[in-house]
This record gives C-alpha cells, structure tokens and sequence, in this order.
C-alpha cells in the first residue's frame, strides 16, 4: 500500500530539496521549550520569566513542523508500512533511553514521594509510557507520567498513523485545494476552542490531547502540499517571526498588566490558535526564502547541527532540569539564575549529544537496515525457482 496511488497528483513524482533552515529553526523551538521548564528551578526576573512562561508554545511549532517537514519530503516509493517502520525508528530507540534515564529522577518507591512532584513508583502506568499511550489519558499523573516530555510523542504516533491518510487526500487536490483544506482545519482549531469556551467547564475536559492537537500537524502538512504543488508565496522572513515574537510578547504583556479585559478574555482562551497560525506563517517565510535560493541564518551549520539535536534535547532537558531541582533545591528568582540556566544548557545539550550520536541515529540506521534486509529476503523468496518471477511492490 504505497501513500500516493497512480493517477493522483504528480507532486510527489519529484524529490524535494532539503529544507536545512526548518532544521535550524526546529532548535530554536527546542530552547524555547528549555527555557519555560528551567523556571520551575531557577526563575529570572518577573518581566523575563513571564515571556519564557509562553516556552510551552514551542510543542506547537513543534507539530506544526511535523506535519510539514513529513508531508514535504514523502515519496511515492515509501510503502505505508517502511513509512510507519521508519517513524518508530526514528522515534522510539531515543524515548525509551531517555525514558529509562527519567524514571529515577521521577519515581520513587517510597510510600510517601518527597518532593511532592516525585511520583510513586505505578508499573501500570510506566507501561503506558513505554509503548506511548500516556498522552490519551487527562489525568496529569499519567500524562505526565515516565519522562515528563514525552506526552507529546503520543500526539506525533497518532500523527503518524493517520498521515497517510490524510496524503492521500492531499494528493488529490491543486494548490488551491490545499490551502483551503489549511484554512477548513483553522476554521476547526477555532470551532473547537469556541465550543469549548461557550460549553460547561467539564464538557471537553475528557477529550484527549491527541485529538485536540491533530489540527496543527494537519496544518503543517496542507502548506507542505501546497508548496509541493508550486505554491511561492512572497512572505519576508522578518515578517514570520515578528509575527511569532510579537504575539508571544503581547500575550506576555495583556496576562500582566491587562488580564481583566476583552484581550485578556481572548488571549486567556484563544492563544493556541493564534500561535498555530504565526508559527504556519513562520514556516511559510522560512520555506519560501529557501526554495528562493536566499540564504538563512537559520541554515549554518552549527543551528543545524544543533537542530539534529534538538529531538535528543527535547526528550532530556527536563529530567536535567528535575534532577538539578532535586540535587539544589528552588533557587530565588533572581538575574544570578543565567548561570543556572548555561550550566543546565550546556549538560542537557552534551546529554543531547550522547543520546543522539550513539542512541538516536545508530539504532535508527540499524532498524531501518534489519527491515530493508527483511523485505529483500521476502521479495526473493516470491521470485520463481525456474527463473521467473513475480514483480514485488517497490518500496
């Protein structure tokens, strides 16, 4: 089963360039998300720290990237089962490191946790986290549960699960299509947040995040088709991330100094879907300076480098953060704090390093190898004894 069929749209008959800039860029949503957890042990002053607090909206960017960066470098040639193969490749041999590495600095056995955010040790609930089904639970204890970070990979694995079917939609539509199939998918993100504001506090509080997220890698995915239809919109970069910086800035600034007003109202409940919009317009200008052939601060080597880490980081950076909270206790808010925040930058990113150099990217190698070499040996064995053969599907 291949995710694009003959006779669908002829965009992924050719390759697509590397985007190396959305890589570089992909780091600097990392550190955003660094930044909002290291509050919880070393907060900066009230102004700065108040700006770092929006840090979480990196998960956004995240998933908004996925869906595009997925959906932008897809072939044809890709059967829909190498595509789930190589996600859980690319995914899985990283969390479960990292997962065994939280679980001390998370969990204890003791009957009464202490500190109050260490968790006693539940198999139960640790096994959801292995297999990656935590982020379908509402209660925090499970969401949360093994290596704090890692709801979000239960959102990427019903992405994934569902991305070829949505390409195979895609794949049916004109550029036209696909911006329309963006802008429906807003229009939902919205829809949502509105039934949620009008309804009973409790209506949607069982409604799995799963679910409530899949509308911004949808989205993700709707501008990648575009482009790959010829879509070229003249979107400057300034304008991409001024738009992400300043929306940013000013829900900083309304929750202070204006919480009690109709932009506190709209920002207290709308900010997600906001933030969806200007990290797509974000993508959109960096994507669009790329293909231009211009080139990007985003693209040096070093931000890339750093953007091959960043999944590593990710998946790290809060146990360091946890660990040093447990070694040092709460530090005072105070400007002295930068130091916390470069020693806990500099271990969480060679921890990064570690496990992406000699975790990540090996035993990706290594599994998509044994399934290359897996599908070889069936496809021979299809192959007739007296020399003819029947043609395998190619993958």
């Amino acid at each position: 089963m291949r995710l694009a069929a003959t006779g669908e749209s002829q965009a992924l008959s050719t390759s697509m360039p590397r985007i190396d800039a959305l890589t570089g860029l992909r780091w600097w949503a990392a550190f955003f998300v660094f930044t909002y957890h290291i509050q919880v042990f070393a907060p900066l002053p009230t102004a700065v720290a108040a700006f770092l607090g929006q840090g979480f909206f990196g998960v956004t960017f995240f998933f908004v990237l996925s869906g595009f960066v997925l959906t932008w470098s897809a072939s044809p040639r890709v059967s829909q089962s190498t595509f789930y193969w190589r996600r859980f490749a690319r995914v899985y041999p990283a969390h479960f490191v990292a997962l065994i590495f939280a679980i001390p600095v998370f969990y204890t056995f003791a009957s009464i946790p202490d500190p109050a955010w260490v968790k006693p040790v539940d198999f139960g609930v640790l096994a959801l986290s292995f297999v990656l089904l935590q982020g379908w639970s509402t209660v925090p204890a499970i969401l949360f549960s093994g290596n704090p970070a890692a709801w979000t990979l239960t959102c990427e694995a019903f992405f994934y699960a569902l991305h070829p079917y949505i390409s195979r939609f895609l794949n049916r539509v004109s550029t036209r299509g696909s911006l329309v199939f963006v802008g429906t998918v807003a229009g939902i993100a919205f829809a949502y947040r509105i039934m949620v504001v009008a309804s009973p506090s409790d209506t949607f509080d069982g409604v799995p995040t799963p679910l409530i997220r899949i509308t911004e890698f949808a989205i993700g995915m709707g501008l990648a088709w575009a482009f790959r239809n010829g879509w070229r919109p003249r979107v400057p970069v300034w304008l991409g991330l001024s738009s992400l910086v300043g929306l940013l800035m000013g829900v900083t600034i309304v929750q202070r100094f204006i919480p009690d007003t109709v932009a506190g109202w709209v920002v207290g409940h709308f900010t997600n879907e906001f933030v969806i919009l200007a990290c797509a317009l974000t993508i959109v200008a960096v994507t669009s300076e790329a293909l231009a052939g211009k080139k990007s601060i985003f693209a040096s080597r070093i931000q890339v480098l750093l953007g091959q880490w960043s999944f590593a980081f990710y998946l790290v950076h809060a146990t360091f953060v946890y660990l040093f909270l447990l070694a040092f206790g709460n530090q005072p808010q105070s400007w002295w704090n930068v130091v916390w925040l470069v020693v806990l930058f500099v271990v969480s990113l060679l921890g990064a390093a570690g496990l992406h150099h000699f975790v990540e990217k090996p035993f990706e190698r290594r599994i998509r190898a044994w399934d290359n070499s897996r599908k070889s040996r069936k496809a021979a064995k299809i192959s007739s004894p007296t020399g003819s053969s029947t043609e395998p599907t190619q993958n």
